[in-house]
């Protein structure tokens, strides 16, 4: 099996894993910053723990499933 018949499956891993990263984050901000409203304190978070983690994991599966996406490009 070469690289063009993994890739897909790795993909589909990969967009799993950063959905429950994204959806495991816990936000501080209000819907009114979402449109505009005042809403200072989110932008001035220190994460801490387990949360710096899963920060630092979503942005590195991120990054992965671009550089696969990538390469499936260039492969095909």
């Amino acid at each position: 099996m070469t690289i063009a018949g993994i890739l897909p499956y790795i993909q589909v891993v990969l967009s799993v894993l950063v959905v429950g990263c994204v959806l495991l984050q816990q936000t501080g901000a209000s819907i009114g910053g979402a449109f505009g409203g005042d809403n200072f304190s989110a932008g001035y978070h220190t994460r801490r723990g387990s949360e710096k983690y899963l920060f630092y994991a979503t942005i590195a599966l991120g990054a992965l499933l671009a550089l696969s996406s990538f390469l499936a490009l260039v492969i095909q």
